[in-house]
């Protein structure tokens, strides 16, 4: 037999080129789907771990808050949530100018007349998140991210001197000129500066502050007072400014791209929630998120779904 007999007969070069091109695509596709998969358990095991962690962090502030308080907190209503810090905006209100009508009808709607638990346990009564520059213990809980880092205050007066302290930067300057009792004037420039973007958060301010009177604590000014107040406060902005981004900017605690938790037209309510964040986060009125779910009163409750459209 000769030696040419036992060798099969070869297949064409082009049969041959186009095998390996199909097994180098396969092989490609192939591999990529692993990586896609890899990545997502990659994503879904850490996205796992930072909850857990977000999650440990606020048990231990709340721990810590818990034995501070005894586990008696005050539970307020509107009343006695501005008899308990209408001293405090007085304060501040003599101090930079800030009317106290102003703080403290920010201060009700923001914490739910401080019972929200970002107010109860972080005693955050203005929902100011961390910076880069931020010292402090944090509380994270979802806002217009999921898992946003708000600081933790030492007393709810500490929140309140902090809320001063947000406002004296450049983009808020403009309102310190005017008068410190000219609540509707301060309630329409926060609005212009960009601190809410519901477009009626001046209107939900006056309100409050009619409803419950608090303009009485707002005082009027000479103008030589209101010279002086002027300039302290403006150098103090001005000393402000350089630092602005690394004292004011949120940190990005929360992976890009995060969006706040929806579907299909509705919000489940979570643990920190209260009307007036939920409305503001998804830029509706308080009002326009009772009417939408048919509320008669501002009580919510956990685990509620909620339409916000």
């Amino acid at each position: 037999m000769g030696r040419n007999s036992v060798i099969r007969e070869l297949p064409p070069i082009s049969t041959i080129v186009i095998f390996l091109k199909m097994y180098s695509t396969n092989y490609s596709i192939i591999r990529s789907s692993i990586s896609l998969t890899c990545l997502a358990f990659l994503i879904v095991f850490f996205s796992a771990c930072s909850t857990r962690k977000f999650s440990k962090n606020n048990k231990q502030i709340e721990k810590e808050a818990n034995k501070a308080n005894n586990n008696n907190y005050k539970n307020y209503n509107t009343l006695s949530y501005i008899e308990e810090f209408k001293g405090v905006a007085i304060e501040e209100m003599n101090a930079f100018g800030i009317p106290a009508s102003i703080t403290l009808a920010q201060g009700i709607l923001e914490s739910g007349s401080g019972n929200s638990d970002l107010a109860k346990y972080a005693n955050n009564h203005f929902g100011i998140k961390c910076t880069s520059d931020w010292k402090g213990k944090n509380y994270f809980r979802d806002d217009d991210q999921k898992n946003d880092c708000f600081r933790v205050y030492k007393d709810a007066r500490e929140s309140f001197k902090d809320h001063s302290a947000f406002l004296k930067r450049k983009r808020y300057s403009f309102l310190f000129q005017l008068d410190k009792n000219d609540y509707k004037s301060w309630a329409q420039g926060l609005k212009t500066a960009g601190y809410a973007t519901n477009p009626r958060y001046p209107d939900l301010l006056i309100n409050m502050i009619e409803k419950y009177q608090l303009y009485q604590y707002d005082q009027s000014e000479s103008e030589k007072q209101k010279i002086a107040r002027e300039d302290r406060v403006f150098s103090e902005i001005n000393q402000n400014i350089p630092q602005e981004s690394k004292k004011f900017t949120p940190v990005a605690t929360p992976p890009a791209g995060a969006k706040p938790i929806t579907a299909d037209g509705t919000y489940t309510v979570v643990k920190g929630d209260t009307l007036y964040n939920i409305a503001k986060r998804f830029n509706l009125s308080v009002d326009e998120l009772k009417m939408l779910n048919e509320m008669d009163g501002d009580g919510i409750k956990l685990g509620q779904v909620l339409k916000v459209k």
